[in-house]
Order: structure tokens, then sequence, then C-alpha cells
């Protein structure tokens, strides 16, 4: 019996790696790589003086998985291959046809072969604890060399990677939780940075229908009528952990997929079908809060990418039964989405892609169907009685968005202005009953109401009644701010004529200097109801008249 070699190894010493890897055996090069891997498992950033050697480190490496080699001697190899695809600027060696093969294959992905799901199925089920190791690892260095190399990134859409992927997917049931894991991260990752391949992955894969079936046994989701879910147990247990970490992943590939909307009444029903699946989702919870509201973000993300039509999905649940005063209709998932939508606001950052999503989904949630505004509306902008306090000031939830309508980010800004627009019908005097004038500038400059009036959508007739308590104190209301204001006292009340006199021509001449220096401008509203110069309101004849002939 021979004896290894012992091999005496500096720490980043790639020279002996290399030269060592070249005559060393099979068992020498695991043993080789497997302290290379205990010593940089936590390093992530790399000298770059050191580029050319662990570039000729990848290659080796993949000259090694190109042998046939034990499985354990595989799962060394790939581990050091893991490390490597850290750096994208070494990864030229790998990002070639001929090492992606490679690495496909070890993930028991056959790129651009046919491949019977069926037997697929079987070879998951046959594999050894030592095979699945090394298919994880295999499929996590795709994940980082497809992430870090446009190159990597091109060779999958070229050998057809998508296929195999896809294949896999048809045999979810089968997967370890870490071979689904990743699968569905690579997927999700080449849909992401190689937008060419979703409809690819549409047309003829039909990736969107093998991610939802995976999304349905993942989630454990029973039909008990069309598009509707049996109502999970209060007292269940939460989504395991590794159940919840695919459905996300499953989810972030899905949204890829959905970015562009297609037509028919198949794609419908596929969408519909997503829906019922999502609502499901918003009425789990997992192992933490913190998981809870991340997955109920990429359902909200996901449903924003539906078409809007299908989002009565979200009410209608016959078996479960629903509110008579919302047409029978049950509003749980709704709740659910505006309770995600106050923590957001809660939260006080990262409004732009946190809060924008879920506002808009109810925007248009609100917009489309009836029974959903109506609901929303009830809690958010419920009949007022207090009207002593401004809009913007209190802990209600029309206080936090009517503070978010003079929010420094435009868009987080115009997003709040239009939900409450759209609470309100669209209806300028019903918006700023709820907001006064000032917080409801900016939207209504920006739809050229500024003069009042209704917005483009058509509404039911359906009218909110004011209550008494309003009603009493509507003709002292500011508009302006949006509340009854306390008597201030009269600053000139004592003022003698001249006092007032000097003081009136100080105020002038202060509008002046403001004016010739071009902070301030004159300003007059248009025919169309935008905002413009004043020189120009004056000189611009009402459109009404334009066409009339002078006698």
């Amino acid at each position: 019996m021979v004896t290894p070699r012992a091999f005496q190894i500096a720490p980043m010493d790639l020279n002996s790696i290399l030269s060592q890897l070249e005559t060393a055996s099979e068992e020498e090069i695991e043993k080789l790589l497997e302290q290379y891997n205990v010593e940089n498992a936590q390093t992530f950033t790399f000298d770059p003086k050191e580029e050319i050697l662990r570039s000729k480190l990848c290659q080796s490496v993949l000259t090694v998985l190109g042998r046939q080699v034990q499985p354990s001697c595989q799962k060394t190899c790939l581990e050091t291959l893991r490390i490597m695809s850290r750096d994208k600027r070494v990864l030229a060696p790998v990002a070639t046809k001929e090492g992606m093969l490679i690495l496909a294959g070890m993930a028991r992905l056959q790129a651009g072969e046919e491949e019977d799901a069926d037997e697929k199925g079987s070879q998951e089920q046959t594999l050894s604890e030592e095979d699945k190791r090394v298919v994880v690892e295999a499929l996590k260095c795709l994940c980082n060399i497809v992430y870090n190399s446009p190159a990597a990134q091109q060779v999958c859409v070229d050998v057809q990677l998508v296929r195999g992927l896809c294949a896999s997917l048809a045999t979810a049931h089968t997967w370890p939780h870490e071979v689904g894991l990743f699968t569905l991260r690579l997927l999700f990752l080449l849909s992401a940075l190689q937008p060419a391949v979703r409809g690819v992955l549409k047309r003829e894969w039909h990736a969107v229908r093998l991610l939802t079936e995976v999304l349905e046994h993942t989630l454990d989701v029973r039909w008990v009528g069309p598009y509707e879910a049996a109502h999970p147990d209060p007292q269940a247990i939460p989504i395991p952990a590794e159940d919840n970490e695919r459905a996300m992943e499953a989810l972030k590939a899905m949204f890829n997929l959905t970015l562009s909307e297609t037509g028919g009444e198949e794609d419908n029903q596929q969408f519909r079908l997503i829906a019922a699946i999502l609502r499901h989702l918003l009425m789990l919870k997992t192992e933490t809060e913190e998981k809870t509201e991340e997955a109920h973000s990429h359902a909200v993300n996901l449903l924003n990418n539906l078409p809007v039509s299908c989002l009565d999905v979200l009410i209608d649940a016959p078996v479960q039964g629903g509110l008579e005063k919302y047409g029978g209709k049950n509003m749980d998932a709704i709740k659910v989405l505006l309770d995600f939508m106050e923590k957001r606001i809660n939260k006080g950052s990262s409004y732009k892609e946190g809060l924008t999503p879920v506002l808009s989904l109810l925007t248009e949630g609100s917009r489309h169907h009836r029974e959903i505004r109506r609901y929303i509306k009830a809690q958010v902008l419920p009949p007022l009685k207090d009207v002593e306090s401004r809009p913007e000031v209190g802990t209600t939830i029309r206080n936090k968005l009517v503070r978010l309508m003079t929010h420094v980010d435009m868009g987080v800004k115009q997003t709040a202005a239009e939900f409450l627009f759209v609470l309100c019908k669209e209806s300028v005097d019903n918006l700023l009953k709820y907001t006064g004038y000032g917080n409801a500038a900016g939207l209504l400059a920006a739809r050229g109401l500024l003069g009042g009036g209704r917005g483009e959508t058509q509404y039911s007739d359906d009218e909110d009644s004011d209550t008494e308590e309003y009603k009493s104190v509507k003709p002292f209301i500011n508009p302006i701010t949006g509340h009854v204001e306390k008597p201030l006292p009269n600053p000139i009340e004592e003022m003698t004529e001249e006092q007032k006199e000097y003081e009136a021509e100080k105020l002038a001449n202060m509008f002046d200097k403001l004016s010739r220096q071009q902070m301030i401008r004159p300003m007059g509203v248009k025919s169309d109801g935008t905002l413009a110069p004043h020189e120009e309101t004056l000189c611009c004849p009402p459109e009404e008249n334009s066409d009339s002939d002078s006698d």
C-alpha cells in the first residue's frame, strides 16, 4: 500500500498548490484542496496580485472535475471553485462552454438535451448522500458564477441550461431542500440577468406553470373551490424555514417571468391561480415575524405583476364566506395587506422599495374593484369626527399617509397621494376634506385639478355621509390646512395708521425684491387646471371660447 505524500502548504501559497496539483493523486488532490478550503472558507476579498494564480487554480480544478474522480474529491474541488467564484476577475476559465457543461453535469442539469421527467425523478431518488452534496456544491458554484460573470450568463443561454432547470422543476417533489433551493435561485438569477430567456422559459418550457406547481407543493395548498384554497388552521404550525426559503426563491423567479404580461385565456387562468396561491400565502405565518414580512413583500411584488382584473380572487372565497356589507366578499387578505402597509410606514425608512409596491397594489385594487375600495376606505379614511387637529398630525393610518404626501421622495409622495385620491373616488372636494389643500397641492397640480373637479376614472354613485361633528364645524375649517384653527390675535389691531402703512410698504418691497431675484413668481391656473406664470394665464383665451366665431 502506497502512503500518500504529506503536503506542507503555507496559507494562501497558490504557487505551491498549483505545482503539486500537477502530479498529485486523487487522494492527495482532495487533501490539498481541503486545507485550502478550510483556510479560505470566510475569504471574500482577494489579493489582486494573485489574480493570475487564482485563474490558473480555477483551470486546474476544472481539469480535475473533467476526469472520473470520486464524489468526495468532486465535492472538495467544487468547494474550491465556489471560493474562487467570489472573485469575478478570475472566472474566465470557468465561463466557457466546456466549464459550464462540466458544472451543469455535476448539478444533474442536462443542458441542451432532451430528458424524460420520470427518468429524471428516479435519478434524483437514487442519488446517494455524497452525490447530493456534489449536486448542491455544483449548483452553488453555478449561482456564484452566473451572478458574477456576464460571459457565463451568455454561455448558459447558448447551451440552453434553462431546459435542464425546467426539467428539474418538473420533479420538485423529489428534491432535497438545498437542491431545490439552489435550483430555484439559479433560475431566478438567469431570468433576472438575461431578460431574453424569460420568453423562452414561458413559451417553450412552461416555467410559470412549473413554478406555480412548486409553490402549491411547498406551501401545501389544498383547494376547496375554483381559485380558493382552504383557510389555514390558526393552530397549525408556521411554515417550516426550509419550505419558506424555497417558496421565496420561487416567488422571485416568477416575478421575473411575469414582468411582461401576455394575453390569452390560458394565461389569465394561470394568473388567477397564482393570485389564489398568493392569497393563501398571505394567510400563512412563518417561524419569525421578519420572515413573514419578507414573504408578504414577495407576494405583493408578484401581485403587482398580475393583471388587475385577477385581484378579485383575493376577495372571492365562497366556501369561507365574507362580509355582507361588502357584497359577501372576504376581506381577510386585504386586511393583511393593510397591516403590512402600516408596518412599512412605521419603519420610517426604505419607503421606495418597501412601501410603494403595496401602496400601488392597493391603489389599483381600489380603482378597479369597488368592494376593495369601500373596505380600505372604511379602515383608512373613516368618516371625519376630529377636525381640531391638522390632517398630518396624529397616529392613525390616515395621518401617516397624509404626512407622506409631502415626503422628499417624489415617487413616495405621488404614490401615497394617488392612493388617497383613489379612495376618495378621485374627487378633489372629497380629498381636500381629508388632507387639506396644502398637502394635496402637488397631486392636484400634476393632475391639472387645482381648480377642482374629478379624475378620469368612473366610480359608483354611492356616497359616504358626513358625521354630525364634521357638519357642525365645516364652515370653520381652513381649506388649506384641513382643520379648525384657533383664532389668532390680530397683529395690526393696536397699530397706528402710520405703522400700518410702514409695514405694508415694507412687505411690498420684500415681495418686489424676491420677484426681481426670481425667488418667487406670480402664478395662475390655466383653463386646463395646470399652474403657469401669471402673464401666460392672462394672455391664453379660455378653451371653450377658442372655436367660437366673433360677431
